[in-house]
């Protein structure tokens, strides 16, 4: 009996020791990103993105020696959901950073548990503060929704001089924060507010508001939303024969938005994170890489991801560990990160990204450059 246990003592030993060789040959990295569910085009992009990333790094060699392994939940843009999967990520498959591919209120749920856990985690879009203000462990790679919002009302101001201003925004965390930034920005500037209206999330029919919108007569509408709100949003201003030139941001920066829109789309601008023309070879090699591979134009949202990924990465490198502090103070320090959303200056005190917000144009049925916004009052946090 006794050589019987022994020889189960032994195998079970050499399992629980295989199992531990076997995490430890590779750096494990965790991603959330709503895969099913409302966002679920989102979701696509950013795990596609986020697989490209991954490849380049194992090609070049991993990181301290190890492949990289990517382990990919589903958060379907859902709380709750994403809180059990923080949870697993941490304990279950202890992760040495996780990148945020999702939207604010989930992001906003698990950045306290990362934090608490001391696991790095980096937001790829999200722009609701609460995410960074979690604490020091708690990064943002895209712009706070504060900065965004200032930087639409910048390109509307600066850019496309109008003076009479339509806000029709979200009612939810990204389009009240968005709109609290042009808010803040067009005080003390030569431009007014002439009408603004929040719309339930799953509103379809925009006609009543646009109806109302059209009787200010604005010069420039700021419409936000993601790209299944601002879609229908600009097509129906266009069937209702408004001409008025209408702005958004980086919600609306989707092929889904170009396909829900169509010819409506020509002429809309965005503040975002991606520009299509920049020349750097690394961006044009991702954007030629991903259309072959996926056969669907990239978005801001896997571009945006794709940078929180290599962010970790990079500085798992220069701190010569995967340590939970050791890496969250190489974040800290990273200084002029060149990512496929531009060059990262570096990151604030609270985690927040400083870097020029980019101004794409829908023409000919794609985007691209319309210009930058670099003023540091603007951009930084």
């Amino acid at each position: 009996m006794k050589v019987i246990r022994s020889v189960v003592v032994l195998c079970l030993f050499f399992v629980l020791a295989a199992g531990t060789a076997g995490a430890a040959d590779t750096v494990k990295i965790g991603l959330m990103a709503p895969l099913t569910g409302f966002a679920a085009a989102d979701g696509l992009s950013v795990l596609n993105s986020v697989k490209l990333a991954v490849e380049r790094v194992n090609a070049e060699g991993g990181v301290l020696g190890k492949k990289v392994e990517l382990v990919a939940y589903d958060d379907r843009a859902d709380a709750k959901e994403a809180v059990g999967l923080a949870r697993k990520l941490i304990q279950q498959d202890r992760v040495v950073g996780v990148v945020g591919g999702s939207y604010s209120t989930p992001s906003r749920a698990v950045a306290p548990i990362f934090q608490d856990d001391e696991v790095p985690f980096v937001a790829a879009y999200a722009v609701h503060p609460d995410i960074t203000k979690a604490g020091d462990y708690c990064f943002r790679n895209g712009f706070l929704g504060m900065v965004e919002g200032k930087s639409a009302a910048f390109v509307a101001v600066n850019m496309l001089k109008a003076k009479k201003i339509a806000l029709l925004t979200s009612d939810n965390d990204f389009g009240r924060t968005l709109a609290e930034g042009v808010r803040t920005y067009l005080k003390g500037q030569d431009a007014a507010i002439v009408y603004q209206q929040t719309y339930p999330f799953k509103e379809k029919d925009f006609k009543p508001y646009l109806a109302k919108i059209k009787e200010t007569a604005p010069d420039l509408i700021f419409a936000s939303g993601y790209y299944f709100q601002t879609g229908p949003i600009v097509k129906q201003a266009r069937e209702m024969g408004i001409k008025t030139q209408i702005v958004g941001e980086e919600g609306a920066d989707s092929p889904k938005f170009l396909e829900i829109a169509g010819p409506a789309a020509e002429g809309f601008i965005i503040t975002t994170n991606l520009n299509r023309d920049d020349k750097r070879p690394e961006v044009q090699a991702f954007l030629k890489e991903y259309r072959k591979r996926y056969g669907i134009e990239p978005d801001m949202v896997g571009a945006s991801a794709y940078d929180a990924f290599m962010i970790i990465v990079d500085a798992v490198k220069r701190a010569g560990g995967t340590r939970g502090p050791a890496v969250r103070k190489a974040i800290a320090a990273t200084r002029d990160f060149d990512g496929l959303t531009g060059r990262l200056k570096g990151f604030t005190k609270i985690g927040e990204v400083v870097k020029e917000v980019q101004v794409q144009v829908v023409k000919n049925g794609a985007f691209h450059y319309f210009g930058v916004v670099s003023d540091p009052q603007v951009i930084t946090p």
